[in-house]
């Protein structure tokens, strides 16, 4: 609620009107920038770039989910990373990526964001 008074009260500052946006946003939002860090193969359930453009929030079933609260935002993706790459690394890429994101499209604060390692890509999807 506060979030969404945050961004309403931008909304109101410009004099047009309010601006409300949906959980599937947010969701989407995270899986794309997820998707943009070098060494992350896909999301969990074979879900890439295209599938994502295909099948939308569907596609994403448990393997990105977010809370979006008054609090902020709190994020859990579960990743498959390429072999080679580290998995700290990657990680922490994520989240920053993921943090800026959110935060830069929406303007809602994100709290966490939690990554899960679901598997190892041996070979370079096309």
């Amino acid at each position: 609620m506060e979030q969404e008074k945050n961004v309403k009260k931008e909304a109101e500052a410009a004099g047009i009107g309010t601006i409300k946006i949906a959980d599937d946003v947010v969701t989407l939002i995270v899986a794309y920038a997820a998707l943009d860090v070098d060494g992350v193969a896909y999301i969990a359930g074979n879900v890439d770039r295209a599938a994502l453009s295909k099948g939308g929030i569907r596609k994403l079933g448990r393997n990105v989910r977010c809370e979006v609260s008054k609090d902020g935002v709190k994020a859990d993706i579960a990743l498959i990373i390429g072999y080679g790459c580290s998995i700290p690394q990657t990680s922490s890429k994520v989240q920053k990526r993921v943090k800026t994101a959110v935060e830069t499209m929406t303007g809602l604060s994100v709290q966490d964001v939690n990554i899960r390692i679901s598997g190892i890509a041996m070979t370079e999807r096309a």
